[in-house]
């Protein structure tokens, strides 16, 4: 997904995380637009978690960035919608035939 970036470091193992997590709670049919808003979201957030281990050792804190990041963050999952939206698991009707028929 980062082109030229190591895959398994911690931050893009987080990043794809996060990414799968919005992902999921919208249902997984995405369009584009929402794509890359949540890459830019996913983005954030992982800057702002990177931000928050700082802060617990005791390093630099900048709170005016970090509320500035984390609102823009809240603005962006503000656009894909906070809730989580179900996605249809209902079988196609052929499908569900050749099971029954699997199990008689």
């Amino acid at each position: 997904m980062l082109a030229g970036v190591d895959g398994r470091s911690m931050m893009a193992r987080r990043f794809r995380e996060i990414v799968t997590g919005f992902e999921d709670d919208l249902g997984g049919d995405l369009t584009e637009a929402q794509r890359q808003v949540i890459a830019r979201a996913a983005t954030l957030a992982v800057w702002c978690e990177d931000r928050e281990t700082e802060l617990a050792r005791g390093e630099t804190f900048d709170a005016g960035q970090y509320a500035t990041i984390a609102n823009c963050l809240r603005r962006l999952l503000a656009d894909l919608g906070l809730e989580r939206r179900a996605r249809d698991i209902t079988p196609q009707l052929s499908d569900y035939l050749k099971s029954k028929q699997a199990n008689d």
